[in-house]
């Protein structure tokens, strides 16, 4: 379905069918400062029992339209609004945020935008509370809430203690005690592991199953959410409305034209797009593993071409360097019993490893494992409680740190936590200036930076204005423009489209084959796969796991036990007898495709 064709059904609904809960009529939304709209025309319905996914690439703005539909714009947000968005039949321009908040539970893309009080079970009692609901209503909410998302017993810490993906968490289960029959979720499972992302859309399905409830979804793991989603919702680069329909109309039917918009699409479909492009016949295009499996096996291998073994897995810098040189004597980071506290709690337990100049390292593991806080002890974010951080042989706690930013670059999980400027340009040139680099300098480096993320007509915009896309695209730009010989990278796709994150990955790619050495933390199993010469699992504050990545994913046992899952195409082709030349695939890069394919 087209937008012209929603735009005339949304016009003049069936009157025997049941009004939707939501209605978006020809939204246009521009931001105060901003210098054009976006979304400039998105218009679809939300019927209850519905779940529907709202895909678009970076900047088309699908966050803020996900803020008009609770009225925080143009309530709360300075922005213009044209046309319609109602909800259980009340405009939301003209009704009260108070009001419409019966209605819609947001669980915003920065959990920390909407956490305020002290303790778990303050916080999601918070909004039953001031529905002004019996305490034995709001208790039992709440404690509904918080068992469903994995925190009951954790309900009087404070949720500062928390790590980024169980504060996402604590978000998802204030918007379920809410009751609300709409639920507005932007990357509810960004920062979650993926036992996390299973867990939670497993309630958001049994909710919706109900019939009662919607959900409007906002989300780039397709891989996790394909399976609950009954309509896709797509946003072309000026945030209107191109595609509406069911899971098979718009991502079987138009995932080629979904690809060359940018958007993501699940890797099992990637990956059968490019067997189609290499003369597989594979019907109908399949979504998960198990459909790119069960098409597999049906199907025949092209007689013209036979795809070769998996290429090799690239082996660790480690791995490389001369026996005559041993590693642990020369490693660029050395990190010797570590322990580090947030409050009383102590996250790392004396860890223990090195990291040699030029590798690419994935730290992975489950939420509150310990990786974000391994990797900003690394960088000097956090201070050291016990043990020792040598960059370089120099000791990361007692560096200045001017100094130590010459020598590594980090990029936070939550890019509004490092943007200290007025504009796009100053926060890119101010690590220059600090180092006293000249003016032109400056100018020109910064320069360099915005062309190369896509900024350049942001440059006078400021920071916090910009999409959730943008501003991770700029913390990264930050990290880079120093030209540090180190980058530490938290969640570095995190609000990316997949052109964007393609783009990233093969700029730190280059990056790193030019030396310079990349640590990342993540929860994208498949870019670990995909990217990293080397894995560290971390659980409960130690290392259980550091080996080249082939290595690592190798062992399921230990995989599941970390709280972690396959990558998709491990899944997929792991122990393939049908076709031998495909078993053991595990990255998209090892199938057989013309350079034109996707």
């Amino acid at each position: 379905m087209t937008s012209a064709d929603f735009g005339a059904d949304a016009a003049a609904p069936d009157a025997r069918t049941p009004a939707p809960l939501l209605r978006v009529r020809d939204l246009g939304i521009r931001h105060d400062g901003a210098d054009a709209e976006a979304p400039a025309g998105a218009s679809f319905v939300v019927n209850r029992g519905e779940v529907v996914l709202l895909l678009g690439p970076s900047g088309a703005g699908k966050s803020t339209l996900a803020l008009a539909l609770n009225g925080l714009i143009p309530h709360a947000v300075a922005a213009t609004i044209r046309g319609l968005v109602e909800v259980d039949g009340l405009d939301t321009a003209t009704t009260a945020v108070s009001v419409l908040s019966e209605r819609v539970g947001m669980v915003f893309q920065d959990p920390d935008a909407q956490l305020v009080t002290g303790t778990l079970l303050d916080e999601v009692a918070f909004g039953p509370e001031n529905l002004r609901l019996p305490v034995a209503e709001v208790l039992a909410r709440a404690e509904e809430a918080l068992r469903r998302v994995g925190l009951w017993e954790r309900r009087h810490e404070n949720p500062d203690r928390l790590s980024g993906g169980g504060r996402q968490r604590l978000a998802i289960a204030c918007a379920l005690a809410m009751g609300s029959p709409l639920l507005v979720l932007d990357e509810p499972t960004a920062n979650l592991d993926p036992q996390g992302v299973e867990e939670v859309y497993a309630t958001l399905g049994e909710l919706v199953a109900a019939g009662d409830r919607a959900i409007v979804l906002v989300e780039h793991n397709l891989d996790a959410v394909v399976g609950i989603v009954d309509r896709v919702v797509v946003l072309d680069r000026t945030g209107r409305t191109v595609a509406d329909g069911t899971v098979d109309e718009v991502l079987r039917s138009r995932a080629a034209e979904l690809h060359e918009m940018g958007v993501w699409l699940p890797v099992s479909t990637l990956a059968a797009m490019r067997l189609r492009a290499a003369g597989w016949a594979l019907e109908p295009l399949p979504l998960d593993p198990a459909e790119l499996r069960t098409a597999l096996d049906a199907a025949s291998a092209p007689a013209a071409a036979s795809a070769p073994a998996p290429s090799p897995v690239r082996p660790s810098a480690a791995a490389a360097v001369s026996p005559a040189v041993p590693i642990a004597e020369t490693p660029l980071i050395r990190v010797r019993g570590l322990r580090t506290r947030r409050g009383r709690r102590e996250i790392l337990h004396g860890v223990d490893l090195d990291v040699a100049a030029g590798e690419f390292v994935a730290i992975v593991g489950a939420n509150g494992a310990g990786k974000t806080t391994l990797l900003q002890s690394i960088a000097g974010v956090v201070p050291v409680a016990r043990g020792q951080v040598l960059l370089d042989g120099i000791d990361v706690a007692r560096s200045d740190p001017r100094e130590l930013s010459r020598r590594i670059g980090f990029v936070f999980q939550n890019p509004e936590h490092q943007f200290i400027a007025h504009t796009v340009f100053d926060e890119l040139a101010h690590g220059l200036r600090r180092q006293g680099l000249a003016e032109d300098e400056v100018r020109e480096r910064t320069v360099d930076v915005l062309r190369r993320f896509d900024l350049d007509d942001k440059a006078d915009v400021h920071p916090f204005l910009l999409s959730g896309g943008q501003k991770r695209r700029l913390s990264v730009g930050t990290a880079l423009v120093a030209g540090a010989p180190v980058l530490a990278l938290d969640e570095p796709t995190f609000g990316q489209d997949r052109a964007r994150a393609d783009e990233l990955m093969g700029l730190l790619e280059g990056l790193n084959a030019g030396g310079t050495t990349i640590l990342v933390v993540t929860h994208d199993m498949q870019l670990v796969t995909e990217h990293a010469h080397r894995t560290i699992i971390v659980g409960d504050g130690r290392v259980l796991a550091d080996a080249a990545t082939a290595a690592v994913f190798a062992d399921d046992a230990l995989v599941r036990a970390a709280g972690l899952r396959q990558p998709p195409l491990r899944r997929a082709f792991a122990g393939m007898t049908r076709h031998p030349s495909l078993a053991g695939v595990t990255r998209l890069a090892d199938l057989p495709v013309p350079e034109t394919a996707p």
